[in-house]
């Protein structure tokens, strides 16, 4: 039962997936909207996790209008249609630590758009990871200033959107600035979002936010969120006749704290599937272990789970990756602890070390996606049904 009840979630978050796929979101789009009188020629940037298959996506609605695409995305992220798009240029930037290679596609964005001909539209498709994939700094900003200026936030557990406000006044294309470049010129940009409120001014740390003077003549839609992401998950669940709840607040702060909250409404609530999406952060060692954000909370979860065999709780990210590894995240349920106990380890110890990805490999809890082809946050699904013969 316990893997028919891990399948079943897995199915789920597939679900929730599907509904916030980059190709699918820009194609429908595009379609309702384009970025230009219909025949009139296209230049398109995408940067972010979903960036291929947003950039796919524009290739579908736009067809042989579509005339050259720039690809910024993180390492492992691309996908191989790419190269059979017109006019493609692919560049990896770093992630969640910008180094060299983010800087060098920031300064290829920039020539790009300071290289656009009169007479084609632009099209921007952001999605999160923009943040360190890409930038150009400020005079007298160095490389390792603005690393350090990532890694600390991370460590600390600074929620995102003062991240990006911080790494925003180090850029001289965040917060506005590349819109600023394109001095009053037309053009779409359409956001997928990672971020509480899901602003343009924030994602990506305002990548394509507005021009800080307030005049552009950009066209900005936000097509996909965690809502969409939630709501996919509740309609898969009804179809299989399951009640099912959203939590419409975005969750934010400590994993642990969450953990408990999470649980504790699950326990006490009347739906058999509860979802809730959002960020949490956690604030870490001096010498973390392996893991991210996702699996500490999954982790946290599983300590009080253990006296409730009716319930289990899976916790991803939504682009396929959590933290700095290539897990999603973490699914638990009342076996987990015992099955970390006979690897002879303790979540207590593998939680104050951050060592949760540890923990959860021994354990066979982890929760592997791939690249996903969105980034819209993460995703906490929580699933109360008895066990058969309790």
């Amino acid at each position: 039962m316990t893997s028919e009840r891990h399948q079943l979630l897995l199915e789920l978050l597939q679900a929730g997936l599907a509904r916030v796929e980059g190709r699918r979101c820009v194609r429908e789009a595009l379609l309702a909207g384009p970025p230009a009188p219909r025949g009139a020629p296209v230049f398109a940037a995408a940067v972010g996790k979903a960036a291929a298959s947003m950039a796919l996506g524009a290739a579908d609605a736009l067809g042989p209008t579509l005339e050259r695409v720039l690809v910024v995305t993180k390492s492992g992220h691309l996908a191989p249609e790419l190269l059979s798009l017109p006019g493609i240029e692919i560049h990896e930037g770093a992630h969640p630590i910008p180094d060299e290679r983010s800087l060098a596609a920031g300064r290829r964005l920039l020539a790009w758009v300071d290289e656009l001909p009169a007479v084609v539209s632009p099209l921007f498709l952001i999605s999160g990871g923009a943040s360190s994939l890409v930038e150009v700094l400020e005079p007298g900003v160095s490389p390792a200033q603005l690393a350090q200026l990532s890694a600390r936030g991370l460590a600390e557990g600074v929620a995102i959107a003062e991240l990006n406000t911080r790494r925003a006044r180090l850029s001289r294309i965040k917060g506005g600035r590349l819109a600023a470049q394109l001095a009053g010129r037309e053009a779409l940009a359409l956001f997928m979002s990672d971020v509480p409120g899901d602003d343009p001014a924030v994602i990506g740390s305002g990548l394509l936010g507005p021009a800080a003077a307030g005049v552009d003549r950009i066209e900005r839609r936000v097509i996909a969120s965690v809502d969409q992401a939630m709501a996919g998950v509740a309609a898969a669940a009804l179809q299989r006749g399951l009640t099912a709840e959203c939590v419409r607040q975005r969750f934010a702060g400590e994993a642990t704290d969450l953990a408990a909250r999470f649980t504790r409404e699950l326990l006490i609530g009347n739906a058999q599937v509860r979802v809730w999406g959002g960020e949490s952060t956690v604030r870490l060692p001096p010498q973390p272990g392996r893991g991210g954000r996702n699996q500490h909370l999954a982790l946290a979860a599983s300590k009080l789970l253990a006296d409730h065999p009716d319930l289990s709780l899976l916790a991803a990210g939504t682009d396929g990756t959590d933290g700095p590894t290539e897990a999603a995240g973490g699914l638990v349920d009342a076996d987990t602890c015992g099955r970390l106990a006979v690897a002879g380890l303790d979540a207590d110890d593998c939680l104050a070390r951050a060592d949760s990805g540890t923990a959860l490999a021994a354990a066979g809890a982890l929760v592997s996606t791939g690249p996903t082809g969105t980034n819209v946050a993460d995703l906490v699904i929580g699933l109360k049904l008895p066990r058969v013969g309790t």
